[in-house]
């Protein structure tokens, strides 16, 4: 059954925005010692920037720990990014990396916790992702 994984820090952004969505979702643990929940075959990443003022470190740790499994890069098919304008052009840019890095749509980005209308856009979007099936014949 295709899913939801995301990351969210001690801010909680993230974690808010999951729990408003009204999906189930599997979190990847902030602490290296805490063991993964159960994941979907298939998934949707959302991932928050923590970028520098020089676009480094954009993709928290943690998540770059989850895809470095290649399991888990396998069952990936695409990724929401969260972020603060603030950044500027570095905002939402964890998910400009995952998406180049492993070869999935960047399906949407977000502001910090979201909005009404950021929650709908992205129910809205997830359903007609996983609706959609491959039309290409052998």
């Amino acid at each position: 059954m295709p899913g939801l994984v995301y990351f969210s820090s001690a801010s909680g952004n993230t974690a808010r925005f999951i729990s408003q969505l009204g999906l189930a979702a599997a979190r990847i643990p902030v602490s290296p010692k805490e063991a993964l929940p159960e994941l979907p075959d298939d998934y949707v990443l959302i991932c928050p920037t923590y970028a520098d003022g020089e676009g480094r470190g954009a993709v928290p740790k943690q998540v770059i720990r989850f895809l470095n499994a290649p399991e888990h890069r396998a069952r990936l098919r695409g990724v929401i990014a969260t972020g603060n304008r603030n950044f500027g052009r570095f905002y939402g840019m964890a998910g400009d990396v995952i998406a180049a890095k492993c070869a999935v749509p960047l399906m949407y980005k977000f502001e910090l916790a979201g909005t009404t209308a950021d929650l709908a856009r992205v129910r809205e979007g997830l359903s007609k992702f996983w609706g959609t099936e491959c039309l290409m014949t052998a």
